[in-house]
């Protein structure tokens, strides 16, 4: 279910997603499978080991529980990524267990321990963790009854302001402590040796997956192996550039007339304009002299540093990530699941959570402004348990060395005032990007959406703003647009040779 907000994916990319999907849950269950995985954590432990069902399937990866014959109460999970599912799942499967570890060593955050990790050639990469013994998480404390397991989470109407206080209040624990650590440079994080952490991967994005997957949007164009970045707006860049590869890339329904193309083109290439520009960085904070919503709303607040000093950031961190005890959902086991974590733009951390109602604004039945009413209702006790946490944080809980901590609660709510919460979630949400911008965004940009002093319909905001692209980039519309209407009509899955991809991309981002 949607609600019209979410650009639609690739049908022919997705059927193929899902036919792979269906071979893969095959392969995962195979007897083979699991005798061979059996094999290496018998060999990892040097001992007997038995397998122990059910398997655990998720969204990338599958988790095989096991025992250890001579330790009865050590549980372990050999965690396997699905086959054909991850992109680059050996690289994300090496930041992920560089992350957990480096959070477990200069975090309080607790992280399940990886015992081991590595690549088999009949299986593919995998980690072996150890199993904190309950599958439930706090999504499960703080979602409303579903009549079937597989519909989306969303947050329970008939929670009580006490019980939602007090699980918020274990999820600003966690986000707190997340935001402590600091890093010199945005990327993923590598273990150069046992304790060691540096940032020298490229950060592999919950966005890049879903364009692989959803979109069959290929490889070759995203930043190359080992691309890091200096500042956060340099890596805006790098995300309004993937916004446009979206566009580019996506062959079936991307478009569905003429002028749903000119909004799309327009859109990001004006995002990228203002993004090339260093705007984003200060975009909704005190140096926000350029925005025309900084006047209407003036922030208050100091931009962090934007070229040496970045947080950790997971795309896909939200309660579902957090493990609780069966029995008692104010008892946290563990933080989970740490794939799509990167050092990011510290503004990414200073943003309100996206998760509260626990599903995503462009999937929210009811529309957008619905999810907006609902979400502002909960922002408050969010707010004050994150004040509650900042309240209590000392400084025995500080990372050596590392600032002082930031007042988030100020700045989430200075996010959600000032509209900063929906330039971040654009910049790394490709199918909510076309409603996000030009709902939330293109008028705090540039003021009013208007052509001679007159609105027009949505159809044709494009013309609003098309007189602010460089005459290269409005003479290059409308042969884009005929090539793109042309697409629509041939429905098909393009394979493309890397070299004639990358040149594609940079006709359209004008690379010189």
């Amino acid at each position: 279910m949607g609600n019209g907000a979410r650009q639609a994916s690739d049908d022919l990319a997705w059927d193929r997603t899902d036919e792979s999907w269906a071979d893969s849950m095959k392969q995962v269950r195979l007897k083979s499978t699991c005798q061979k995985i059996e094999a290496l954590a018998q060999k990892v432990f040097e001992g007997p080991v038995t397998l122990v069902p059910p398997i655990i399937i998720g969204g990338f990866n599958v988790l095989y529980p096991i025992r250890i014959q001579d330790r009865p109460d050590e549980k372990i999970l050999f965690r396997l990524s699905c086959p054909n599912q991850a992109i680059l799942p050996q690289e994300k499967t090496e930041a992920e267990a560089a992350t957990a570890r480096y959070l477990a060593e200069f975090s309080t955050l607790p992280v399940p321990t990886i015992f081991h990790q590595g690549t088999e050639p009949d299986l593919g990469p995998y980690m072996v963790i150890r199993d904190l013994g309950t599958r439930r998480c706090m999504s499960g404390a703080l979602e409303a009854p579903r009549d079937d397991p597989d519909d989306t989470p969303t947050l329970n109407p008939d929670i009580s302001e006490t019980d939602l206080k007090r699980l918020y209040t274990k999820m600003a624990q966690c986000v707190h402590r997340l935001a402590q650590p600091t890093s010199p440079r945005i990327g993923a994080l590598v273990e150069t040796s046992p304790g060691v952490f540096e940032v020298l991967g490229r950060p592999i994005t919950l966005n890049m997956s879903n364009m692989f997957q959803l979109s069959n949007i290929p490889p070759a164009i995203f930043p190359p192996k080992g691309t890091t970045y200096q500042s956060a707006d340099e890596f805006y860049v790098a995300l309004a550039d993937m916004q446009l590869a979206t566009l580019v890339f996506q062959h079936n329904d991307m478009v569905d007339s003429e002028d749903d193309c000119r909004n799309k083109y327009v859109a990001r290439q004006l995002f990228r304009k203002l993004a090339k520009q260093g705007w984003f960085s200060t975009f909704g904070f005190l140096e926000d002299d350029w925005s025309a919503g900084s006047a209407k709303c003036r922030p208050t607040l100091q931009a962090p540093d934007s070229t040496g000093s970045f947080r950790l950031w997971c795309d896909d961190f939200r309660p579902a990530n957090v493990l609780v005890d069966e029995a008692d959902d104010d008892q946290v086991l563990g933080v989970i699941d740490w794939e799509f974590a990167y050092a990011a733009p510290t503004q990414f951390a200073l943003d309100c959570p996206w998760w509260l109602l626990l599903d995503i604004p462009e999937m929210w039945d009811a529309g957008v402004d619905d999810w907006i009413t609902k979400y502002t209702s909960r922002l408050e006790t969010w707010l004050s348990a994150m004040e509650e946490v900042e309240r209590d944080y000392g400084d025995s809980e500080r990372p050596v060395g590392s600032p002082a901590p930031l007042r988030l609660s100020a700045y989430m709510r200075e996010s959600w005032s000032t509209g900063r919460f929906w330039l971040n979630y654009a910049a790394r949400k490709s199918w909510a990007f076309d409603h996000v911008y030009w709902s939330y965004l293109d008028e705090k940009f540039f003021g009013e959406q208007a052509v001679d002093g007159e609105a027009v319909s949505k159809q044709l905001l494009w013309k609003t703003r098309v007189s602010l692209l460089s005459d290269e980039e409005r003479a290059a519309m409308e042969p884009f647009v005929k090539t793109k209407m042309a697409e629509a009509s041939d429905r098909r899955l393009v394979e493309w040779e890397e070299e004639e991809a990358r040149q594609r991309l940079e006709s359209i981002l004008f690379c010189h």
